[in-house]
């Protein structure tokens, strides 16, 4: 299988390896996909199987719904299986206890 690099709209990197070169998977606590139309199927399906075998805890995905309105889905990774587990579906503001606390306006971004 070829080395597939992906660059996620979000990553946040564990604050122990922030000097590591190159940064690797395991570094990764979560990453963030904004969805563009077009899109869906590889941010949906393609991305979250590959971060999943790469290890990363955490996945969220970011949709924009009606106008200006976006959702946001949060998976958490069950190691035993080797896939995410679907977490919350939020509107307005994610507030995660996974990795860590953290909220996050949907509507500022």
């Amino acid at each position: 299988m070829p080395l597939t690099n992906r660059r996620p709209d979000v990553v946040v990197y564990r604050a122990d390896r922030i000097d590591a070169a190159p940064m690797r998977p395991e570094h990764v606590l979560l990453v963030v996909e904004v969805v563009p139309p077009g899109s869906e199927t590889t941010d949906r399906t393609v991305k979250p199987a590959q971060y999943a075998r790469a290890g990363i805890p955490v996945y969220w995905r970011i949709e924009q719904i009606a106008s200006a309105a976006r959702i946001a889905y949060t998976y958490l990774l069950d190691p035993a299986l080797g896939r995410y587990r679907e977490g919350d579906v939020c509107t307005g503001v994610i507030k995660a206890a996974a990795p860590f606390p953290v909220e996050v306006d949907l509507r500022a971004v």
